[in-house]
């Protein structure tokens, strides 16, 4: 077992603090953290269901749903279980090997969820800029090369963090005051120079953040030039409908990705003297939001795509039916 030395005793544990500060509350902070966490993974494997069930729905945009679904209730169950853990049983140590595996997961899969709204911008941007060639162009082999291809992106740009953090001597305490393994929270406790590993923590965040929203935001400025084209004021219409969970996807999913590095830049920043106003923020409100930043997204995916989207909402309404009787 790897081993790590906090004040010259070595140990294999980290101790996760929960919400600093709000110990005596955690059972009361579990129950909106519980009923995300179930919403998440009702709605994402309904999602699942009806897109394998439904023939209709066998359609790139519904591969790329299938996909963030899939991603959503890893990423949610990576955060939410050991929460649970720590609100219900005041179960807080963490092996210094899983805290590292749940480092990894968290983030790679955050960094995987944004890829996959990129990759739906782009078939928004296919299926209304260039209908005629929608079918030609988004293959299934494509689709399956974007996702893998953003799974090895995820995976090698993260990969280093933990490895990274692993090689650290942590000698200041063995207390992470979070209710997960966040990369920065991590860090912090080690008594050496953590430079590089802030750096490169955030190089990762802001890359994603700038690359994957600005993709997604020039896709959709194309989509809406496409749009106010159209002769056809139903087809404007039909256009601006298909279009309108995406947008609202995409718009949610800047604000809590911009949460996060927010979180990520306070984390890295708070010991500097130049802080302004992010440095007086109490540390329980930047561990509540960094929860919310990650858990909030996987229980509102399902929940917009599957009432925005006729298809969905159809094929839903075909299965209870079904099961009904």
């Amino acid at each position: 077992m790897v081993s790590i030395n906090i004040s010259g005793a070595y140990t294999s544990v980290f101790i996760l603090d929960g919400v600093p500060g709000f110990e005596s509350s955690h059972v009361w902070i579990s129950i909106p953290i519980f009923l995300m966490y179930v919403i998440a993974v009702l709605g994402n494997l309904l999602m699942l269901l009806l897109v394998m069930m439904a023939p209709r729905l066998h359609s790139p945009m519904y591969y790329f749903l299938c996909t963030l679904s899939l991603t959503d209730l890893v990423l949610s169950s990576s955060i939410a279980l050991k929460m649970l853990c720590i609100f219900w049983l005041n179960h807080k140590e963490i092996p210094f090997l899983s805290c590292l595996v749940q480092m990894f997961f968290i983030h790679c899969f955050t960094s995987l969820e944004s890829g996959v709204l990129m990759a739906m911008a782009f078939d928004r941007y296919i299926a209304i800029c260039n209908p005629f060639h929608y079918v030609s162009t988004l293959t299934n082999t494509l689709i399956g090369k974007m996702i893998l291809a953003l799974v090895i992106r995820g995976t090698i740009i993260v990969t280093p963090c933990p490895w990274m953090a692993s090689r650290l001597p942590y000698c200041h305490s063995h207390h992470i005051p979070h209710a997960y393994c966040d990369h920065m929270a991590v860090v912090k406790l080690a008594c050496t120079d953590t430079t590089i590993n802030s750096a490169y923590g955030l190089t990762v965040v802001l890359i994603v953040i700038v690359f994957d929203i600005s993709c997604i935001a020039i896709s959709y400025v194309l989509i809406l030039r496409a749009v106010l084209r159209l002769s056809s004021k139903n087809a404007k219409n039909k256009a601006f409908g298909t279009c309108t969970s995406f947008t609202f996807m995409f718009i949610t999913r800047a604000f809590f990705l911009g949460g996060v590095f927010r979180h990520s830049f306070r984390r890295s920043t708070q010991e500097n003297a130049t802080l302004g106003l992010i440095g007086h923020i109490a540390p329980y409100i930047h561990v509540i939001l960094s929860n919310l930043y990650l858990l909030i997204p996987p229980t509102l995916n399902p929940i917009i795509y599957g009432v925005k989207t006729k298809e969905i909402r159809t094929a839903a309404l075909h299965f209870f039916r079904r099961s009904a009787t």
